[in-house]
């Protein structure tokens, strides 16, 4: 049987208030998340920013983009796991178009 892996990117803001130490594993639980079902292909930390508007009276958030392949049903889970997580103010998941690559499973 043959895997379709699709090319996605996610990017997610962490609540800032919350410390180094846990916007570092809420960062470090995802991206631990994503490589169990999945290929990361990049990581790009953007760090403290101001937020457009404020989210649940916060001004600032840590955001965070990942570049990633896999296949389609794992980011349902995945959004899921985004909603139910503290400290997450805002996520996002954007599937890439035309681009596909087919693994052989043995």
């Amino acid at each position: 049987m043959e895997k379709v892996l699709n090319s996605y990117e996610t990017l997610f803001v962490v609540d800032c208030t919350l410390g180094e130490e846990s916007v570092k594993a809420i960062v470090d639980k995802f991206t631990a998340l994503i490589s169990e079902n999945g290929t990361i292909d990049s990581v790009d930390e953007w760090g403290k920013r101001r937020l457009a508007y404020p989210i649940d009276y916060k001004n600032d958030g840590y955001y965070v983009l990942v570049n990633f392949k896999s296949e389609g049903a794992f980011t349902l889970e995945l959004e899921r796991v985004f909603g139910i997580t503290e400290g997450i103010l805002r996520s996002i998941v954007i599937k890439h178009i035309d681009d596909k690559k087919t693994v052989k499973e043995a």
